[in-house]
């Protein structure tokens, strides 16, 4: 077994001699460990590395294929980093419309939604999530409407898990990202608040469903994404939205009826 930490500390060089398909496809199976300490720590780190660096060039393409059918394995920390992976991938440059496809699949249906656990480390599959929606939703080939449809879907899943590890934080900022994209129409950068507007206001008194719970935050924070603007990057300028002016009019609306101290 290759050991991770070792290449690591040697600032990440590939080892002389080494079958890089080989490294691959280890690293592939250690990002679906139980052990966080390998998959989240040593393995992760390297993985990341390698693709930014462009080590994995020759096989991303299999990767990303692995990543895609890894959403459907019966191990959570499995799914959740599958789509980390794809981050990168995606970043380097690889692409397949399948991959899209595998992740719309899973993402608003994962029931998993733990962030961590204390056996199994962080999983964090609706922030992993969002990190690959806020990325496909600034891709030209992926349609803005899908990946706003694909995130109140999550929003609005049927769960007793309230979020407790700033998902609504990166679920935000993913639909964000996707309404700065350029091109956007006023009407697609509000209609899609529609089911959430039907859903809530459906509600009954008594406690606060975990399904609205996590919407009102997510879209509380939205808010201030669309008066501030969004970084891609955390170093970077924040972007505007698209059409902020009129994202801020909808989201006051959607949120007043909820928002006890609203005028």
């Amino acid at each position: 077994m290759t050991d991770w930490q070792e290449i690591a500390d040697a600032g990440f060089e590939l080892p002389p001699g080494a079958d890089v398909d080989d490294l691959a496809a280890e690293l592939s199976e250690a990002l679906a460990d139980p052990d966080p300490r390998l998959r989240d720590g040593t393995a992760y780190a390297v993985m990341r590395t390698w693709i930014k660096r462009g080590v994995l060039d020759d096989q991303l393409a299999s990767l990303g294929d692995q990543m895609a059918a890894r959403f459907s394995d019966p191990r959570i920390q499995a799914r959740t980093f599958a789509a980390l992976v794809l981050c990168w991938i995606i970043e380097r440059g690889g692409f397949d419309l399948a991959w899209v496809s595998a992740f719309a699949d899973w993402y608003p249906a994962e029931d998993d939604l733990r962030g961590f656990d204390p056996e199994l480390g962080w999983l964090h599959a609706v922030a992993h999530g969002a990190d690959l929606l806020g990325l496909l939703g600034r891709d030209q080939r992926v349609r803005p409407e899908q990946i706003l449809e694909l995130a109140v879907r999550r929003m609005l899943a049927d769960t007793d898990y309230v979020w407790r590890d700033a998902e609504d934080d990166r679920l935000g900022c993913a639909i964000a990202l996707t309404l700065s994209r350029p091109g956007l129409t006023a009407g697609q950068s509000t209609a899609w608040l529609g089911p959430i507007d039907k859903r809530i206001s459906q509600g009954e008194p008594g406690p606060v469903p975990a399904y609205a719970s996590n919407s009102i935050r997510t879209l509380r924070l939205l808010y201030v994404l669309a008066d501030r603007g969004v970084r891609a990057d955390p170093s970077g300028q924040p972007t505007p939205l698209t059409h902020a002016v009129a994202v801020k009019q909808r989201l006051a609306s959607s949120l007043a009826p909820v928002t006890w101290f609203s005028g």
